[in-house]
């Protein structure tokens, strides 16, 4: 089920009328809309049951900053008759929330350098292009090619699971995203790219597909392991798995195919060795709808294996032990894949209370935000993230600003640690987590010290086996 959006609108001035009846034309009550207004005349007549209405001046930051803490907006409209009422209400919100998408109604020229505001010139653009901007609803090309809408602008939100996932990353079957813009710039279009909260993607396809793709675009939970793919992989070896091991990898596939929203759980067998085995498979799958079981006969390698289910199937999250990953090949395939792995340790994926982060690299846990919350919120899990390992403090500041304003989007209960002590030691105090890391290929290079010579939380998080882990594919400089 998709979270409406709260979006704010200040109005005043001869166009403030035009402006909000547009708005309600539009409406699709997906959104929720908070209108500061100060003259009566521009109210409607019948107000929908989505639309909460404030009359004061939105210049005074005391009044405005009740409507600000009250709710979070993702979103806000700004068309007001003064240059100077404009800038002092900037000023006003951005004292309060420091990421907000502004959209503003230009006549003078206004020059502000803020990555969040948007600046837009005259009546025309106001009534066909700023309405469309807001979440949730879609930008159809009506007029071109067929004329049926298999053309689409949607803008990424803050918060969607397909922000900062870099392309090539992103399952595109039956659509195509064909262009990207950025900061009112065209891009040119490369696998690399990552996709960033407010870029504007162009995709091309049959439109009922561009419609899901545009839902789960809009969307801030309840997605992953989109858009990686939509069904879970579990490999078994049952030559090189013992009994024990292979049950266990079994029980967690389950139980996470459970908990995520997931199309399908794709057992692929290889080396059937005896017909116990098979027998407990074919019962322990019994109470799974969604399910689709392939055995491999001809003792292929896993590399050829995953190869041909790659092209047959919607792969989204791989499972494997970490017994097999100590194979360098399979490594090798699932590194060039760009695959989330679940990694399946010795606790069990239901008793899980905590999501953990140990917060080193920036760019690299930017990148997994989104998908850590939207993790989070399908396990009914809480966040904690240790800030063990030095980071310069300005960007130390940003990137915990950027995880508390993820956390409210995804109405999530977040916890930070902060401490100087051995992570590794940390790490090994807790109990019933799930650790989320991005997927980096020295995680799988031979260590040559004792994990005490290492600081990268990262490499040593993942040489323990004790906790289960998800590790989510990024993109290395």
């Amino acid at each position: 089920m998709n979270h409406m959006k709260n979006i704010l609108i200040i109005l005043d001035g001869m166009i403030a009328k035009t402006l909000l009846q547009k708005v309600i034309d539009y409406n699709t009550k997906e959104n929720k809309y908070d209108v500061i207004y100060m003259n009566d005349i521009i109210i409607p007549n019948k107000k929908p049951s989505n639309f909460t209405f404030y009359k004061f001046d939105p210049t005074s930051l005391s009044k405005l900053e009740i409507v600000l803490d009250k709710i979070i907006h993702t979103s806000c409209i700004i068309s007001l008759s003064n240059k100077e009422d404009i800038l002092n209400v900037i000023k006003n919100i951005r004292n309060k929330k420091r990421i907000i998408q502004i959209n503003i109604l230009d006549y003078w020229g206004l020059n502000i350098e803020d990555d969040y505001i948007s600046i837009y010139n005259g009546i025309d653009i106001l009534a066909n292009g700023m309405v469309e901007r807001l979440p949730n609803i879609p930008v159809l090309a009506q007029n071109i090619g067929l004329r049926q809408g298999e053309i689409m602008e949607i803008n990424i939100p803050f918060g969607s699971s397909y922000a900062y996932r870099y392309i090539r990353s992103i399952e595109q079957k039956e659509w195509k995203i064909f262009a990207l813009y950025r900061r009112d710039k065209l891009l040119t279009l490369k696998p690399s790219i990552i996709l960033k909260p407010n870029d504007i993607i162009l995709i091309i396809g049959k439109p009922k597909v561009l419609m899901q793709v545009y839902n789960a675009i809009i969307k801030t939970s309840g997605q992953f392991p989109m858009p990686f793919g939509n069904s879970i992989y579990l490999y078994l070896d049952l030559y090189n798995l013992t009994i024990p091991e292979f049950k266990k990898l079994l029980l967690e596939s389950k139980n996470i195919h459970k908990k995520l929203k997931t199309n399908t759980l794709i057992v692929r067998i290889t080396n059937p060795t005896n017909t116990y085995s098979m027998n407990y498979i074919k019962n322990e799958l019994k109470d799974i709808s969604n399910k689709d079981v392939k055995i491999d006969y001809d003792n292929r390698p896993f590399d050829k294996i995953l190869q041909k289910d790659i092209q047959n199937f919607d792969i989204g999250l791989i499972v494997l032990s970490y017994q097999l990953l100590k194979f360098k090949g399979i490594i090798n395939k699932i590194l060039d894949l760009q695959i989330p792995i679940f990694k399946v340790g010795k606790n069990s994926i239901n008793s899980i209370k905590e999501t953990t982060i140990f917060l080193n690299d920036i760019k690299s846990y930017e990148q997994i935000s989104p998908i850590i919350f939207d993790i989070s919120k399908q396990l009914k899990t809480t966040t904690k993230i240790f800030n063990i390992n030095p980071i310069d403090y300005e960007k130390k500041i940003d990137i915990l600003d950027h995880f508390e304003n993820l956390s409210k989007i995804f109405n999530q209960k977040i916890q930070i640690l902060s401490n100087n002590k051995n992570p590794i030691k940390e790490l090994k105090k807790q109990k019933d987590i799930l650790q989320i890391l991005p997927l980096k290929k020295n995680m799988f290079k031979k260590r040559y010290f004792s994990p005490f010579f290492y600081i990268n939380s990262d490499l040593l998080s993942f040489d323990i086996n004790s906790f289960n882990q998800i590790i989510i594919p990024i993109i290395e400089e």
